[in-house]
């Protein structure tokens, strides 16, 4: 799942691949900015068939946080 999150950072953020682990903090580190973080929401709810609560995106803080909730609620 984390190759897949990298991926997606790398093909449709514009994310340097070699940035990304599963400790980097996707605002501080990556350098997402909120609208990013929204799209990066709407795709993995389409390519994970998973949909993200509101309350569940604040807690996405890092990579590994992302890639965790993926793996817990997709599909």
């Amino acid at each position: 799942m984390f190759e897949k999150v990298k991926q997606l950072l790398v093909d449709e953020l514009s994310v340097k691949a070699n940035d990304i682990t599963p400790t980097a903090e996707l605002v501080n580190d990556l350098g997402i900015n909120s609208l990013e973080l929204a799209d990066l929401i709407l795709l993995c709810e389409e390519k994970f068939g998973v949909e993200i609560k509101d309350e569940d995106i604040q807690k996405f803080i890092s990579v590994g946080d992302v890639v965790a909730y993926l793996e817990k609620n997709a599909a």
